[in-house]
């Protein structure tokens, strides 16, 4: 049931007709994709990743990525690698659940259409785990801030 919650697809940040990288969400973390060039050496790849920045590039060069985050990441558990030619950065949210509209700050933000999506998605998941961790269905009235009548 799980893998029926995981992220469906990527989500693409597109600038001036280029991809600039792709994205999607888990409960827990915020996944960056960015296509690399052919023919540098990943060993000259950098990725800082801080609390609420992350910079990517080649070194020696301006950084192609130099932007706030959207929502502040725990940095001890935030990681990145490369394979097959795509720098993986994995950001650990520091609140786990928050569902955020992009990964950088005012760059790329989904629409209002997938953003709902991605909130109903990210609420479904975690109704199922609380589900499956206490073993009963989670209370309504407390579940997730609960429901309000008014």
């Amino acid at each position: 049931m799980a893998e029926n919650l995981a992220p469906e697809k990527r989500h693409s940040f597109v600038h001036n007709g280029q991809k600039v990288f792709e994205w999607d969400q888990t409960l827990e973390e915020v996944n960056m994709y960015i296509e690399l060039p052919k023919g540098v050496p990943t060993k000259l790849f950098h990725c800082s990743i801080q609390a609420s920045h992350v910079e990517v590039g080649i070194r020696g060069n301006p950084p192609y990525l130099n932007h706030d985050l959207t929502h502040p990441v725990k940095t001890d558990s935030s990681f990145w690698t490369i394979e097959d030619g795509e720098m993986h950065i994995t950001l650990q949210k520091r609140e786990k659940g928050k569902t955020w509209s992009s990964p950088i700050q005012g760059q790329g933000i989904l629409d209002p259409y997938a953003a709902d999506q991605e909130q109903k998605r990210l609420m479904l998941q975690r109704f199922q785990e609380e589900a499956q961790f206490s073993g009963t269905c989670p209370d309504p009235r407390t579940f997730m801030g609960g429901i309000r009548s008014e």
